[in-house]
């Protein structure tokens, strides 16, 4: 087990960025969806207390959560709705879209109609995934975070090595050289390293900073 945890240590992951937002109606029940990031299990609850308090009339909140870059931690809630017929259709969206360090609370104003456990999951799930189709969608990636310096007379040759290659440029500044801030994955950085030495006939000044997690690109889900 502690062997496969050192496998997946630095792989790839999606988390939800920015947040969404969907409504689905059944019956004049209506249920409104919010999904939101949450890095932590007290960040994702305090979001569902405030949805509680925002929808204080309301008769259900129904919530699941996953957080982890491995998915560590799952849970939701049915909150007072039949057994499995909420949080878990929730929870199965989320891991549905793959993303993690997210929650997701279903609010349902009760529309005077029983919709049995069948018409349960299906607006809960639904509404879910309302709320999944209008999230940003970030990628999550490992890797090296660069400093290049190179003179005036490599900028061409080096952007379009940034522009093959993919490399996310986060900052560049131009003083007596140009300098780029840049984040390339792991696995890409030495063959990166050689390719900017061979642009630059050597030139270039290459200093790793260190390596981290980035978002290596965002997207409507």
């Amino acid at each position: 087990m502690e062997a496969d945890n050192r496998k997946t240590e630095f792989l790839p992951y999606k988390i939800v960025c920015e947040r969404g937002y969907g409504e689905y109606e059944e019956k004049k029940s209506r249920f409104l969806a919010e999904i939101v990031p949450a890095s932590s299990i007290e960040e994702a609850m305090a979001f569902v207390e405030s949805i509680r308090k925002k929808h204080y009339d309301a008769r259900h909140h129904c919530y699941a959560y996953v957080i982890g870059r491995n998915k560590e931690m799952t849970r939701y809630s049915d909150d007072g709705e039949p057994g499995g017929t909420a949080g878990k259709p929730i929870l199965e969206v989320l891991l549905g879209a793959d993303v993690t360090d997210t929650v997701a609370v279903v609010t349902r104003y009760f529309g005077g109609t029983l919709l049995g456990t069948g018409g349960l999951v299906r607006a809960y799930t639904q509404a879910a995934k309302e709320g999944m189709a209008a999230c940003r969608i970030g990628r999550m990636c490992y890797g090296a975070r660069m400093t290049v310096g190179i003179a005036y007379g490599d900028v061409g040759r080096v952007q379009h090595l940034f522009e093959t290659k993919k490399v996310t440029v986060q900052d560049s500044r131009y003083t007596d050289q140009v300098e780029y801030d840049i984040r390339v994955p792991d696995k890409e950085c030495e063959d990166l390293e050689k390719a900017i030495i061979e642009a630059t006939a050597g030139r270039a000044d290459l200093v790793l900073v260190g390596k981290e997690y980035y978002m290596e690109q965002m997207e409507t889900n």
